[in-house]
């Protein structure tokens, strides 16, 4: 098997150090317990964490409860608030560089993408912040002339924010300022493999003027802390990002209660490529949309659909640019895919080529892991692949391109449809009519049309199905994380009905 282009030495890096916040504290565990990273790129420590349980959860909850039914900032100006949400945009911008360096630490990525991805998540609090002035309800006269009707947004209340380990930094980013702009107080868990980037935005809430108790975080494992934020009955919501096996166990624990629920889950995404697309901008899209962040995507392009007349030759440029793809060192310039971020997620990636090769697919290239220090796995792309195999309509989240053909249109939407999911999809084709007919028939919450894994703040982000329960992102986010309340205002003076006339 191949070794890494490039190994670092983080000899001399000082190990992190976090904590949890509480009430605006940064405390230790209360039986001071502790959980260690190590690089999945260097296989060497990085970061030490307080490690939360039961106890340090349910006082994180009681936080955030007493400061959204007591405390100031459901009580704040829309202004105000955006002033805050603003302030904290810019300071992650003043500190992106070390946000960055921490994610692609942990997670594996390589830096140009981590720093990408910081960037853009100081946009999404922009964006935030614009909607916390812009946040109204609706009033009604046209009730009659003794009726007048006010519909009223009140924030939703606490807010269980858990975040995966994929893209850390930017999917708390596409919760919290948007539950924030509402005038909901929060309690964020991240990934216990990912977890320095949020402890890290949760020092630039305090400087930002965030007040204690808002904002709450607490590290650990999702059996113990996880299950304590989507079962506890001073929780009103529960904002999920991970699996669509985890998420379906969380909105179950949580039905005790009758919790809100935001589930953005899994995907097995389609790119349809038609005969008469743009040849070289389809192939590289191909290939950027599995290889991007190492295929630990929600959105990733896992599935290409080819049509039939050009999938010979489409399939060998797609084998033939995936073999220049340079995987290795996260630190180091230049390179397009890091590590694997966890153990398990490397078996598991493997388990889905073995398991594709028996079913008699053809790996066409790759389908190793890469030997030497740190957790890599080769670019592959298996051919041969029929809708009914497993590789076709499960997430392997890796960097793995399963590739399917078809005939025609009805069959590609057919093929498109035929999983579990309906997260994303694209459609590359210079025939407009094609690609709006596809794009109206294909069950998924995005649909690219010569393009791919573009996103934009303005745009509602979420999935059809097992993909997921309601939208992030979007002019509408904030109003996501409210209660509407209808006021029904009489005017002057008011029969007593049961009175004789």
């Amino acid at each position: 098997m191949p070794t890494p282009l490039t190994t670092s030495n983080l000899a001399g890096r000082p190990v992190f150090e976090g904590k949890l916040l509480i009430d605006g504290q940064w405390v230790a565990a209360a039986d001071g317990a502790t959980l260690q990273r190590k690089s999945p790129a260097h296989d060497q420590l990085v970061a030490v964490y307080a490690q939360a349980g039961v106890t340090d959860t349910e006082r994180a909850i009681a936080a955030a409860r007493k400061a959204f039914d007591k405390g100031e900032w459901p009580r704040m100006k829309g202004a105000d608030r955006s002033k805050v949400l603003r302030r904290v945009a810019d300071l992650i911008l003043e500190r992106k560089q070390a946000i960055a360096e921490m994610e692609t630490l942990e997670n594996g990525k390589p830096l140009a993408q981590a720093l990408a991805e910081i960037e853009g998540s100081a946009d999404l609090w922009q964006y935030a912040a614009t909607l916390a002035r812009n946040l109204h309800g609706d009033s009604y006269n046209t009730l009659g002339e003794n009726t007048l009707g006010v519909v009223l947004r009140d924030p939703i209340g606490v807010v269980s924010v858990i975040t995966p380990w994929n893209f850390p930094f930017l999917i708390v980013s596409q919760k919290l300022p948007f539950a924030l702009a509402a005038g909901c107080t929060a309690v964020v868990k991240p990934s216990e493999f990912t977890s320095g980037t949020t402890v890290m935005l949760g020092q630039i809430l305090i400087d930002a003027g965030v007040p204690a108790g808002a904002v709450n975080i607490v590290v650990g494992l999702g059996h113990v802390v996880g299950d304590v934020m989507v079962s506890h009955p001073e929780v009103d919501m529960i904002s999920f990002t991970g699996s669509t096996a985890v998420g379906k166990a969380a909105v179950a624990k949580s039905a005790a209660t009758l919790k809100k629920v935001s589930m953005e889950l899994g995907g097995k995404n389609p790119q349809i490529v038609f005969a008469d697309c743009d040849w070289d901008a389809a192939v590289d899209a191909a290939v950027y949309g599995i290889y991007f962040n190492a295929g630990q995507c929600c959105n990733s392009g896992s599935r290409i659909l080819v049509q039939e007349s050009i999938a010979e030759k489409f399939a060998a440029e797609v084998v033939e640019r995936s073999k220049h793809v340079k995987v290795g060192d996260p630190l180091v310039a230049g390179m397009q895919v890091g590590a694997i971020t966890t153990e398990k997620q490397l078996h598991t990636i493997l388990a889905h080529i073995d398991a594709a090769k028996a079913a008699g697919a053809t790996v066409a290239l790759g389908g190793a892991q890469i030997t030497g220090a740190g957790m890599y796995i080769e670019p592959t792309v298996v051919t041969g692949v029929t809708s009914d195999m497993a590789i076709a309509r499960e997430e392997v989240f890796g960097p793995v391109l399963a590739m399917l053909t078809f005939k025609d249109l009805d069959e590609a939407v057919a093929l498109a449809n035929s999983t579990l999911y309906g997260l994303s999809a694209a459609v590359w084709s210079q025939d407009f009519s094609t690609c709006m007919t596809a794009a109206r028939r294909i069950r998924a919450g995005t649909i690219w049309v010569n393009t791919f894994l573009e996103g934009h703040a303005e745009l509602p982000f979420g999935g059809y199905q097992q993909s997921g329960i309601g939208r992030e992102l979007g002019r509408f986010a904030t109003e996501d994380y409210t209660e509407t309340k209808t006021l029904q205002m009489h005017l002057g003076a008011r029969t007593d009905w049961y009175l004789p006339r």
